[in-house]
Formats: structure tokens, C-alpha cells, sequence
């Protein structure tokens, strides 16, 4: 019996399986192999040259400032959307009046939920196309117009939001305007996976600390974040994929690249443009192969640091 359960599991899995090896894994040890070689990418010229990509990333300055202009992100992304979904999901589940019914979210929780998560179902690009007629650097911009009306901004000098090259708190401000647009998009769908976990959670628990003389600020740190520990984590890790890409955004809102001084160049970018602009494919699969790396091995860091035996309730 047991055979014939690990026979039908094989073959079952053996479709699957292959075709995953064929077009994730294989792909993967292609351009693994690439980055070894000095490829042009449209050419079978393939001359191997070692580890030397490789040496080659630590002394381009281009990368090093799109790698912390990806940390920059990988920091703050996570941070500000995890935050903002936290409060939103608390809001709506807990958040309202005590009353016979028990706990419950404020008042049209229902409909705040299906406002904060429409974002999720429009396309990154189109979310950037949206944003990029708001953050015009002209008249015409939601935010310039607005700002020109009310008089904070001459009409002759409008803000230029995404080719602002000027440090904000150490960081070019078109970073921090795309910051902005990477928590509203996202910050819906974290809404919802919160949601989720707070209404497992048992409200007699709300109740007890209530009838306790908790406030809410002491029932959302005390007993809603411990008990959401294990779905942050998770939510962490996958806003940092987000954080370690966010091509789409910056390719759609910001000049070519990165504008002046590449002011929003990320890793990313780089390798778009070193295989597809300066034709040295061997380079950027380095480049890619190195973030995959890095990804991984921050998401391992991450779960790892966060880990810590589950609560019953």
C-alpha cells in the first residue's frame, strides 16, 4: 500500500517537476554559467573569464549606488507598508465601539476594506502610468496644479518629483516620492492578510484586556502584534522581493537612467540597461545571479531571526 501511495505521488509530481526544472531552475544555471563569460548576448561568442563579473561589481560605482538605493527601499518599503496595514487592519477589525455584539471594526469597515484593496487589482504599470500624470512636472500634474493654485509654487518652476535629484534626510527625494506609491499600492493587500489573521484571533481575549483597563494601544502591542508575529514575518519577506526589484515603478516614473546623477538608479535598472543598452549580457547576468544570491540569503537571515515557537490560542 505505502508503494503504490509513493508510485501514484511520483507520477503525479513528475509533470510538475519537470517543467519547473525546465523553466525556472534551467534558466537559473544558464545564466549562472553566463556570468562567467564575457557574452555580448547577440553573438555565440561566449569567452570565458572566470570570476571577473564578479570582481567587476565591486568597484563599479554605478552599482554601489543602486545597491543602497535598493536597501534604501528594502528598509523602508517593508516598514511604512507593514505599519500603515497594521493600523488599517486593527481599525477595522477591533478598532471600533464595545457593545453587546462584543469587539468590532469601525463603523462601514466592509466598505473601507474593498476601497484600500482596489490598488491590487490594477496592474503595477498602470498604477505607475496613474501616479506619473499626478507627479507631472508641469501645470497639468494632480500635485503641481493643486500647489500652483494655492500659491506654495511658482508656475514657472514646478516640482520636478521624479527627476529630483536634491537629498532628502540623505536620500534623493524622487526615491522617497516613489516610496509613496510603493506603500498605497500595497498596503491594501497587507490590509487584508492582517485582517485575516486578527479574526482568528479570539475576541474574548479583546474583551478580557478590555475589562482590564487596557486601552487600545496596549491591546494592539500586548496581544495583536504577538499573536500576528508569524504573518509579519512572512509579509516582511515578500515586501522585500518587492523592495529588491521595483523595476516596473522606477523603469515607467523616472528618465532613462535614473535621471540626473542617477538620482533613482537601483540594481535592477543597471542590469536592464548593461545587457540590453551596453550589450555585455556576461555582466548582467553576474549582476542578476549576485541579487538572487543576496535575496536569498536575506530571506533566510530574516525568517530565521524572526522564528520562535507558535502560540495556541
Amino acid at each position: 500500500m505505502r508503494h503504490g501511495v509513493a508510485r501514484f505521488v511520483t507520477g503525479f509530481l513528475a509533470l510538475p517537476v519537470a517543467l519547473y526544472l525546465f523553466y525556472v531552475v534551467w534558466p537559473f544555471a544558464q545564466a549562472a554559467g553566463y556570468s562567467l563569460t564575457s557574452w555580448g548576448g547577440y553573438s555565440d561568442k561566449q569567452q570565458f573569464v572566470g570570476l571577473d563579473n564578479y570582481v567587476r561589481l565591486f568597484s563599479d560605482e554605478l552599482i554601489r549606488k543602486a545597491f543602497w538605493h535598493n536597501v534604501f527601499f528594502l528598509v523602508t518599503v517593508p516598514l511604512f507598508t507593514i505599519a500603515l496595514a497594521l493600523f488599517l487592519a486593527f481599525l477595522l477589525n477591533v478598532g471600533g465601539r464595545e457593545d453587546r455584539a462584543g469587539i468590532r471594526g469601525v463603523f462601514g469597515s466592509s466598505i473601507y476594506k474593498v476601497i484600500f484593496f482596489f490598488p491590487q487589482v490594477l496592474s503595477l504599470v498602470v498604477i505607475a502610468v496613474m501616479w506619473q500624470q499626478i507627479y507631472r512636472s508641469d501645470s497639468q500634474g494632480l500635485v503641481n496644479g493643486l500647489l500652483i493654485k494655492i500659491g506654495l509654487v511658482d508656475p514657472a518652476n514646478p516640482i520636478a518629483f521624479t527627476a529630483d535629484p536634491e537629498p532628502f534626510l540623505g536620500v534623493p527625494a524622487v526615491l522617497w516620492w516613489l516610496l509613496l506609491i510603493a506603500v498605497w499600492s500595497g498596503a491594501g493587500f497587507y490590509m487584508v492578510l492582517f485582517s485575516a489573521a486578527m479574526q482568528s484571533i479570539p475576541k474574548d481575549i479583546y474583551e478580557a484586556a478590555i475589562l482590564d483597563g487596557a486601552g487600545r494601544f496596549h491591546t494592539f502591542f500586548r496581544i495583536t502584534l504577538p499573536l500576528l508575529r508569524e504573518t509579519i514575518s512572512v509579509a516582511w519577506v515578500y515586501l522585500g522581493f518587492i523592495a529588491l526589484d521595483m523595476y516596473a515603478l522606477v523603469f515607467v516614473m523616472t528618465p532613462s537612467q535614473g535621471g540626473p546623477n542617477h538620482a533613482s538608479e537601483i540594481f535592477a535598472s543597471v542590469l536592464n540597461f548593461t545587457a540590453f543598452q551596453k550589450g555585455q549580457f556576461g555582466y548582467a547576468c553576474a549582476m542578476g545571479v549576485s541579487l538572487a544570491i543576496f535575496t536569498i540569503l536575506l530571506a533566510a537571515v530574516q525568517l530565521r531571526i524572526t522564528r520562535r515557537d507558535r502560540i495556541e490560542y
